[in-house]
């Protein structure tokens, strides 16, 4: 671990935002799944949430880049498990979904310095039925042209950047936001991914980290 490379962790780091989070609705194509993967990092959304029939997620490494790494994402078997999830962690947070219909807004109309998480439907279908009752609010992108509709991965990097722009401009950026242990196991895991992998294997406790990015603590092996 190059001093360099602790100091770009922790500059990202100091940016994430814990209150900014996506939810896919059975994204089942692994380049879109990615996509958005590489969106959140961009904007500095600390976590994604993702509703697969098989409970993994797939993803494309080309087309994200590594971005997993970079984004904890978790997987769940139905939506309202995911819900559960979120709310338990964010119990403040807006729901919205990326779904066109009469109770739409123009997606730049949202307040994401909100605690918020958007909400995305699959390909073809869009958002579940229970994904619509589950929502606060639906956003959607205006379309000029014949076509109704953008891909879902670049329709979330449409609104995810809008809301990366409002909290930039409210200084949500300009400090750091996660809790302090939060973010000391996510710079282990960062830090140290080979290792932090074997401790979450066998429920063992991350050994501790100084300013340096020098471990205080024999390896656990």
């Amino acid at each position: 671990m190059t001093p360099q490379r602790l100091a770009r962790l922790k500059a990202v780091l100091d940016r994430r935002q814990p209150d900014l989070s996506v939810l896919m609705e059975n994204v089942h194509k692994p380049h879109n799944f990615s996509a958005i993967l590489r969106t959140c990092d961009s904007v500095g959304a600390f976590e994604a949430r993702a509703v697969t029939p098989s409970g993994r997620l797939r993803r494309n490494h080309t087309t994200s880049s590594g971005s997993g790494k970079w984004v904890r994402s978790r997987a769940f078997l139905t939506l309202a498990e995911a819900l559960d999830d979120l709310r338990r962690h964010h119990p403040a947070v807006q729901v919205l979904a990326a779904h066109q219909c009469a109770e739409s807004i123009d997606f730049r109309q949202a307040d994401y310095t909100r605690p918020t998480c958007l909400l995305l439907g699959q390909e073809k279908e869009g958002v579940t039925v229970e994904g619509i009752a589950a929502a606060d609010r639906f956003v959607e992108v205006p379309m000029q042209g014949m076509v109704a509709s953008l891909n879902v991965s670049v329709a979330t990097s449409v609104v995810l950047f809008e809301a990366e722009r409002q909290r930039r401009a409210a200084g949500l950026y300009d400090a750091r936001r996660l809790a302090p242990e939060l973010y000391a196991a996510t710079l282990f895991e960062w830090a140290y991914p080979d290792l932090a992998h074997y401790c979450q294997e066998h429920h063992l406790d991350y050994p501790r980290m100084d300013d340096d990015g020098e471990l205080l603590d024999p390896l656990p092996i």
